[in-house]
Formats: C-alpha cells, structure tokens, sequence
C-alpha cells in the first residue's frame, strides 16, 4: 500500500468511502467543499495498488495559542474502508498525512480513535464546549445601551478583524482562525442571524425542531457588549425555552449569569501535535513577564527532526527552541508529551501519566509559560 495525494478521478471511490465511515450526505456539497484542497494537493488516499482504501484532507488553519496566530493543519474526513480497519491503514494514512504537512508547526484534529493518533504523536489538548442553559437566564442580563447591527456577507472583513482582535487580546488557546472566505460564506446563510457591535460579535440559528437557539458564535471585549449580545439571543425566549452555546470553558458568560445551577455542559475533544518544534515555539505566544532557559531532550520517532537535545528559552513573549549538547539529566519529553506541554498541560500530569521524565527543577517555570485553557469554537 502506499499514500499519494488524490486524483480527480477517483472522487467518487472517495465519496463511496465517506459514506460507509459517516453515513449519506449531499454529494453536491460534499464535491464543493473537498474540490478547493483536491486543487491545492491537501486530499490523501491509501492506495492498495489502483483501490482506494482509505482518505483524508488538511485544512489550512490559523490556530491562536497564548493571543498569537500559528499556522496549522486541521486533519479531517479520515475514511477508511470497512473490511480494511484493523489493518494498520489508519496508522500508515496518519503518518502520512504527517509528513505531508511539512512547513506546517503544528496539527490538530478531533479523533474518531485516539490509540491510532497517539501512536504518531497526537496527544489530547482541549475540547469544543457546548453549554445548554434556559434562555431566560440571558434574557435579563441586557442593559440596552449597546448599538448592535445586523451583518451579512459583506462584513467578512470586519468580523475576522474584529475575532482576531479580541483573539490576542484575550490571549486565547485554541480556537482557530478560519479567514474571510469562510465567514463570507457564513454569513450568506439564510439561516443564520449575524449581529456585529464596536466590540463584539454574535452568530447563532434555530437549531432541529424549532424548540432550542443555537450560538455558534458569541465574543466581546466588554461585559456590557456581552450582556447585550446574549440578551439579543434570549430575546427569543418566548419561543425557545434553551439556549445551546459554543463557548470557552472560562467564557464571560458564566460569570455573567445570575445562576448556574441549571446548565448542561457537553464537550469534544480534540488532540494537538507538533509537526516542527523549533517553528512552533517561535510562532507561539507565552507570558511576557517570564524569563527562563530549560533543557529538554525530544523523543519523536515519526518526525526525526524535533528528536534530540534542545534549549528552550521564554523572554518577554516570545519562545525559542536552539539544538544543544545533550544533557543525560534533562527533561525528557516524548512527542506526545511535547504536544501536551504545548497545550498546557501540567508537568505534574505528565510525570504521571508518563509523558515526562528526567529533571523536574524548572516544571513549575514549564507550568508558567506554556499556561493554557486550550478550547475550539469550531468543529471540522
């Protein structure tokens, strides 16, 4: 078996295995959406000599980690054929797809298996929050004194700007920056309600049945634009007794409503890996009243080029990874384990579930810098 980028002919051998992996679908759809990354090399496929059996795409992705944008490749439509599973074709097509996004630092994905995807290097990272709540509860919380207008394809730009603002702003990790295009596309949808204020932004719909208010998306710089974004979406409470949001797990919200006793909370995972080290603790944001040096040895057996001994150093924001002599002694991390930190995960969490070893003088300087609530706001 080897794995090649995918050839127009065989969309519809491609198409056949989307629909044995998820189910039927609109065709037409499905064709609209993979044709631009079939056009630009980003669709895969597993070939046991001319038979498809297995495919995926990459998204190309900004993906923001401590308020600054890092490229990203966002792994999806991983198919593979029935009577191929358990095969080892979804480990060979993951580590494929690794090599295929070199230039890129970092990776994500939301897994159907996390054994196939730790197994090159993925590690879990955060999650897509959804929160159910009584849309009574945001209906009070508006004050009317913040100037909301409605906003359609148009606007694009003006949104994007203004997510990216509050995305560095807020020193976000996680959610991911998906351009103009997308949001043009977005906002041309006849059932979605699109509202923009100096400070913020507000997208949601009526979600199945017509009975529950759906937030897509929903961010402001201030508590008085917040309170009257959600006060908008439970304006609607006379009709939709709940409310269904995608939030960050520390969203405002939470400490705007009077009560919380009442929410139902649903999350997704999704897992991180790193691609290229060194680009991605550049790319990368940290805390800028932080200085340290730490040395770390880097296992990665997939990606040979992030392996061996580095010397991290975080000064004034910024973050950089320089080759050095090895340290028997240092901190050792494993690819996963080197995905986990980048997330934010505690070093006393990845002593214990084996992801680190060796020196542990500079984890509590490790837990300062890479510090992290890591959340998406979209799924794909």
């Amino acid at each position: 078996m080897d794995i090649r980028a995918l050839a127009t002919e065989d969309l519809n051998a491609a198409y056949d295995l989307k629909v044995r992996a998820f189910g039927p679908g609109d065709h037409a759809q499905w064709l609209r959406s993979i044709r631009p990354a079939l056009r630009q090399g980003r669709v895969f496929g597993v070939y046991d000599g001319h038979r498809l059996v297995a495919s995926a795409r990459y998204h190309l992705f900004d993906q923001w980690w401590h308020g600054r944008a890092v490229p990203m490749g966002g792994v999806a439509s991983v198919a593979v054929a029935p009577e191929e599973r358990g095969r080892g074709v979804g480990r060979r097509l993951a580590r494929g797809l690794l090599e295929a996004m070199d230039g890129l630092p970092l990776a994500a994905l939301y897994p159907a298996t996390a054994p196939v995807y730790r197994s090159v290097g993925y590690e879990h990272a955060g999650a897509q929050h959804f929160v159910t709540l009584a849309a009574e509860a945001l209906r009070t919380l508006g004050t009317g004194s913040v100037k909301i207008r409605r906003v359609g394809p148009d606007d694009a730009a003006d949104v994007v700007t203004l997510l990216r603002r509050l995305h560095a702003d807020a020193r976000d990790n996680g959610p991911i920056d998906r351009g103009e295009d997308f949001f043009r596309d977005l906002l041309d949808s006849a059932d979605l309600f699109a509202y923009l204020a100096e400070d913020g932004f507000l997208a949601y719909g009526w979600g199945a049945g017509g009975q529950e208010l759906v937030v897509h998306r929903c961010m402001a710089r201030s508590a008085e634009t917040a309170r009257a974004l959600w006060a908008l979406v439970g304006s609607g409470s006379s009709v939709a007794r709940t409310v269904r949001a995608c939030v960050a797990p520390d969203d405002p919200l939470f400490w705007l409503l009077r009560d919380r006793s009442a929410e139902d909370l649903h999350r997704s995972s999704w897992m991180l890996r790193v691609l290229d080290a060194p680009a991605a603790i550049d790319a990368r944001g940290f805390p800028a009243g932080l200085s340290a040096e730490v040395s770390v040895t880097i296992t990665d057996e997939a990606l040979p080029g992030n392996a061996g001994a580095w010397k991290l150093t975080v000064d004034g924001g910024h973050g950089s990874l320089t080759r050095t002599d090895d340290e028997p002694d240092a901190l050792r991390l494993s690819a996963r384990g080197l995905a986990a930190l980048y997330a934010g995960v505690p070093m006393a969490r990845l002593r214990r579930s084996g992801l680190a070893e060796g020196d542990a003088s500079a984890d509590a300087v490790l837990d300062a810098a890479f510090c992290a609530t890591p959340h998406m706001l979209d799924y794909f």
